[in-house]
This record gives C-alpha cells, sequence and structure tokens, in this order.
C-alpha cells in the first residue's frame, strides 16, 4: 500500500480507505499473488489442447483442477473442448504432466504446443 499511495502521490490512508470502499462496493473481490518475470522465466510453460469423452466433462475438468501444474483452464470451440495452461520446472516435469493429463480417462488426445517466448502480456 505505501508503494501505491507514493506512486499516487497521495498518503497511506487515502489508499487504504479507497481500497476498503472498492472492496465493500464489490469492485474489488480479493487479491492474488502474481509472479515475477524472474520466476516465470525459470518455468517452461505449454498450452495443451485435450479432447474429452462425452459425459466425462465434469469428471475429467475435476481430474484436471487437482494437477498442480495446470494453472488456468478453458472450455473452447473447435476440435478439441479444454485448452490448460500448463507451468512446470523442467521439459522433464512437463513430459510427466502431458503424460499424467493424456492418461486421465475422460481424455481422448491432446495436443501440445510449448511457449517459446511471450512477445507481450497485458
Amino acid at each position: 500500500i505505501s508503494d501505491l499511495a507514493r506512486a499516487l502521490n497521495v498518503s497511506r490512508s487515502t489508499v487504504q480507505n479507497r481500497l476498503h470502499r472498492l472492496e465493500q462496493s464489490g469492485v474489488v473481490k480479493g487479491y492474488v499473488l502474481e509472479y515475477g518475470s524472474a520466476f516465470l522465466s525459470q518455468l517452461v510453460s505449454a498450452h495443451v489442447a485435450i479432447k474429452v469423452r462425452q459425459k466425462l466433462t465434469t469428471k475429467t475438468n475435476v481430474e484436471l483442477k487437482q494437477i498442480s501444474q495446470i494453472s488456468e483452464l478453458y472450455a473452447i470451440s473447435g476440435e478439441y473442448d479444454l485448452i490448460a495452461v500448463v507451468q512446470a520446472q523442467s521439459t522433464e516435469q512437463l513430459s510427466h504432466i502431458l503424460d499424467e493429463i493424456g492418461n486421465l480417462d475422460g481424455v481422448e488426445r491432446t495436443n501440445s504446443s510449448v511457449i517459446l517466448e511471450t512477445k507481450f502480456k497485458r
């Protein structure tokens, strides 16, 4: 809060009061930890497209949520049903995670793309 107050050239109490009002009004729901670029640059990231067997979508989503290296999961249109964002410590760990995803009962097939470089992120 102190850094934010300095950046905005206002008092710390002004920032605290404004944040409190935003929280109370429902504009701000909560806060999340966002990893810095120094940490993220050490990870191997991949987008994994997942085709799910019919009638196993809910079960598969629950199982995918249990894999801590999956940071995001999106339902998509097209040939595949889901896209998972996977972040691993190494290519070896990524390979194990891809095997784990592919071996789930509800997963029919996957297609993975390793992220080589982030051009920009908003």
